[in-house]
């Protein structure tokens, strides 16, 4: 008999233990949850972009390998430096993810494709952390294909050693006397979003007339610019290579960090406010782990971990309120509503306008400098020239059109 209730209490010591949060990397984390697929051998490929997830540098929480040792899941971790190169390689079949992280637009988009499969809520737990305000956004009405990662704006960072005037518009994008020390993005709807916001338009709209102007204001700009960064804008601003250049505010305080002559505005004109999130692609092989991956990712100190890391801004509530009070109040990160209200989020485009926009893209990037400079001038009269034309015609037309009648 006491054999008997010695087993007994010792499974329920067992029991009890099983019960209990783990640590990982000083996480208290669920392990009835996180156990699950330990010894099986599982391994998930997760696609993100670039300087985009607390990597250990620094003292920082390594969140890969603490998801690692809490659940015995191999990570293996790439990333990508846009959306339209993420599209592309998940629509070549060229390789099988579990995880991707893009932006609004492109979710809608891929949810309108089929490339991505619909989560079971059940398995992430811990989507209760994020704020309401961020769910069932436009990209995903219902909720049903991604969880949301991060926020931010686009602005123009600047070093204030080369730039002594007040920044305010995109305008200086454009400017000059500026020639050689501006950078631009290399993607087209980002690049198309700032020049459309600077000619009073929707970044959204998908009036091929304005797109058209759109496209010859950056062929217009295109001898200014020194080159079409993403990724590659950290070396260049921090190390003072050149003077400005749009970008994400979470990276502009990152870079700020490195660089303290650096400094970010918000254009009067308006700007994006975009949204990043987790989907699982169609392509995934380990649904369930890729589930636990996100729910890991939505855990209040893991996310808290990355906002600090990487600078954006959390949808994460629990996150939020670990965050110090400088980064709580950070204008930057964390504008206020009625500056947000002149900003536009991003929406997927009818497929004609997207093939519109990489058609003038890839006219503006091949577009001859030198033709640039002595053959603008010329088209712009030969376009005011042909507007004053039809502009008679039409008023002939209706002259004869009165006379008659």
């Amino acid at each position: 008999m006491k054999r008997f209730v010695s087993l007994v209490l010792a499974a329920a010591a067992c029991f009890s233990l099983l019960c209990l949060p783990v640590s990982a990397d000083g996480l208290d984390l669920d392990e009835s949850y996180y156990s699950r697929f330990r010894g099986k051998d599982i391994s998930i490929n997760v696609y993100n972009w670039g300087e985009y997830i607390s990597d250990g540098s620094d003292d920082t929480l390594d969140v890969n390998a603490a998801f690692e040792e809490a659940t015995g899941i191999t990570v293996n971790y790439s990333t990508f430096a846009t959306n339209e190169e993420l599209y592309a390689k998940l629509k070549s079949g060229g390789a099988d993810f579990d995880i991707v992280i893009p932006s609004d637009y492109m979710i809608s988009r891929m949810i309108q494709e089929e490339m991505l499969l619909p989560l079971n809520l059940e398995n992430i737990p811990a989507l209760a952390n994020i704020d309401p305000r961020y769910l069932n956004a436009d990209y995903d009405p219902d909720g049903a294909y991604s969880v949301p990662y991060t926020w931010g704006t686009v602005g123009i960072i600047y070093n204030t050693t080369m730039v002594d005037e007040v920044v305010d518009s995109w305008e200086i994008l454009w400017d000059e006397k500026y020639t050689n020390n501006v950078l631009m993005f290399s993607n087209p709807r980002d690049a198309f979003g700032i020049t459309l916001k600077k000619l009073g338009y929707s970044l959204n709209t998908t009036d091929e007339l304005e797109l058209r102007v759109a496209a010859e204001e950056l062929k217009i700009q295109k001898p200014i610019v020194q080159a079409y960064v993403m990724d590659e804008i950290f070396d260049k601003m921090q190390g003072g290579e050149a003077a400005l250049a749009p970008y994400y505010a979470g990276d502009a305080l990152t870079m700020m960090d490195v660089n303290p002559d650096l400094a970010f505005a918000t254009p009067k004109e308006g700007t994006n406010i975009f949204y990043d999130a987790m989907c699982i692609p169609s392509s995934c092989q380990q649904k369930e782990a890729a589930e636990m991956y996100i729910n890991f990712m939505c855990e209040a100190e893991v996310a808290a971990a990355n906002i600090e890391y990487i600078g954006y801004s959390t949808p994460n509530a629990a996150a939020y309120a670990l965050l110090d009070e400088e980064t709580q109040t950070n204008p930057i990160s964390y504008p206020d509503e009625e500056l947000k209200e002149n900003m536009e989020a991003y929406i997927a485009l009818p497929e004609e306008t997207n093939l519109l926009l990489d058609t003038l893209w890839t006219e503006i990037l091949t577009t001859d400098d030198q033709f640039l400079t002595w053959m603008m001038p010329v088209l712009l009269v030969a376009g005011c020239v042909a507007s004053v034309v039809k502009i008679a015609a039409r008023k002939r037309r209706r002259a004869r059109e009165m006379a008659d009648y």
